[in-house]
């Protein structure tokens, strides 16, 4: 006679303790891989930050702000600005690669039909990246107006704005991508 399913099975059986089981361990596997191999490469970091530039560049441009030239003997260029203001200098950390990882891997454990998963995770990386574009683009300006102003927005202003913008696309995919299978009844 079967008597109750082990425990460790149950638990197992449980979504949430699946969910964040699967959802740690691809994370660990996410920060092994970029710490160990793709940081140390630098070739991602790089093609994200450049092309942060070039967009947060085009967008000052298209706003009718001068960009401040670039330092003429840099090799990589890290920094941009507008004139009346200081060049900001955008590391690994502000790019967006992380966040990237985070909301992609949220998603690729989260319960949900891989057909919706296929196009709503690259346009979310994708609206993910222009939001950081518009939020470099809108320090440039506010280093122009006040520098003082520049950490506290960085800080704080950005982050709430990012990060509730990551939180709304899982709130749209919880709500109306994924799947929503009655619960086994005990």
């Amino acid at each position: 006679m079967d008597g109750p399913p082990a425990p460790s099975r149950a638990l197992l059986r449980d979504p949430l303790v699946r969910f964040l089981a699967i959802a740690g361990t691809l994370f660990v596997g996410w920060y092994l891989l970029y710490e160990l191999v793709l940081h140390p490469w630098g070739a991602l970091d790089r093609a994200v930050i450049d092309n942060l530039i070039h967009l947060s560049g085009a967008l000052l441009t298209a706003l009718g702000y001068t960009l401040l030239p670039e330092p003429a003997n840099a090799e990589m260029i890290r920094t941009i600005g507008v004139q009346g203001g200081h060049l900001l200098w955008i590391g690994d950390p502000c790019n967006g690669v992380s966040l990237f990882a985070v909301f992609a891997l949220f998603l690729i454990t989260y319960p949900g039909p891989w057909r919706h998963k296929l196009w709503f995770i690259p346009l979310g990386l994708l609206s993910i990246h222009l939001i950081n574009v518009v939020r470099i683009a809108a320090l440039c300006i506010v280093v122009s107006i006040d520098y003082e102003l520049l950490n506290f927005n960085h800080d704080y202003t950005f982050y709430v704005v990012v990060y509730g913008w990551v939180f709304l696309l899982w709130y749209l995919w919880v709500k109306r991508f994924a799947r929503t299978d009655p619960a086994p009844a005990p």
